[in-house]
């Protein structure tokens, strides 16, 4: 049977997640709700369906579940809502900004026994999942270390910085779930670093553009994370793990993939310019999964728990930099 699903945010990724919705004939776009009439109706118009209401999606019994795009400040409400209605959901990261909120919200949506799966499109990355392929073939042995670069091209506008959370929950986060989708153990510390390197008005808003993190599990794994909001030569996108036989790595990913040589020496074409083009299997794989999980009953991945875990990594950076230690993630 068709599952229907209703998506909730008619932007720049709720536009993406509707046509991955029609690429899969297992499910289809019912209804589509935003406070932006005419971004609502565009999909709408695409996508062949109709323009609903938050109340009329939550009241519709035909409607197994829902894709959430909306702005970060709504999305613990909106899981909570909708996990008391009955729908499986679809929710981009963060749950919230707040990680107690985001726990708060975990409870409810357990007490509901809801099927919530968390926006953590890099676990779909063809690359990357073939890395962790290799992890759980045993083709480098026991994964001892974990080295993840993430770079924007540009930093985002000041008006996004203002509401984004920081750019640990913002922008690390996706390399906090990575970091536990790779080395396989839960994070006991994190060490953290931050300046503002690219462009002061980022500082005055009391944020950072540059980190560097150093996570280590109980056992001592460890995983390095670089991140920064300026990468001239363009989205840079890598992760490498090594173990105990070997090491394992994927490399920045280009829209076409060759490389030329003459006298001038060896050149390859640019790298992707950001995320909406580098990671678009990511996120067709990504909601097929949710689909697939819709069709068997069984739990998604990644989940709710996944969320409330990388912000709470996030947290722990934070006061890290703040406080110059390391920080016990138990204490957060």
């Amino acid at each position: 049977m068709v599952k229907k699903l209703a998506l909730l945010g008619a932007g720049r990724i709720g536009k993406v997640h509707a046509r991955a919705i029609a690429e899969d004939r297992r499910a289809r776009l019912v209804a589509v709700v935003d406070a932006v009439a005419e971004a609502a109706h565009a999909i709408a118009r695409d996508s062949n369906c109709a323009v609903g209401t938050i109340d009329a999606v939550e009241a519709d019994p035909e409607i197994d579940g829902v894709i959430i795009c909306t702005p970060t400040n709504t999305h613990a409400d909106l899981i909570e809502r909708f996990a008391k209605a009955g729908k499986a959901i679809f929710c981009e990261k963060p749950i919230d900004l707040d990680v107690d909120r985001a726990r708060a919200c975990l409870e409810t949506a357990r007490a509901a026994k809801a099927q919530v799966m968390l926006g953590f499109n890099r676990r779909f990355d063809p690359h990357f999942r073939a890395v962790r392929r290799a992890i759980d073939e045993g083709k480098i042995g026991d994964v001892e270390m974990a080295t993840i670069v993430s770079r924007d091209p540009g930093p985002p506008p000041a008006a996004y910085i203002k509401t984004s959370g920081g750019i640990f929950r913002d922008m690390t986060i996706h390399d906090f779930d990575m970091a536990r989708f790779l080395l396989g153990e839960e994070i006991a510390t994190v060490m953290a670093s931050a300046s503002v390197l690219v462009d002061p008005e980022i500082g005055e808003l009391g944020d950072y553009d540059s980190t560097s993190i150093i996570l280590t599990t109980m056992t001592g794994r460890q995983c390095v994370i670089s991140n920064s909001r300026r990468a001239t030569y363009g989205y840079d996108q890598r992760i490498e793990v090594h173990g105990s036989l070997g090491s394992v790595a994927a490399e920045n990913q280009r829209p076409v993939s060759i490389e030329l040589a003459n006298s001038g020496g060896y050149t390859r074409p640019p790298l992707h310019d950001f995320f909406m083009t580098r990671y678009t299997a990511a996120y067709a794989a990504e909601i097929s999964a949710f689909i697939d999980s819709l069709e068997t009953g069984s739990a998604p991945s990644p989940s709710i728990e996944d969320g409330v875990a990388a912000l709470m990594l996030a947290d722990a950076a934070l006061r890290s930099v703040k406080e110059q230690k390391a920080i016990q993630i138990a204490s957060v």
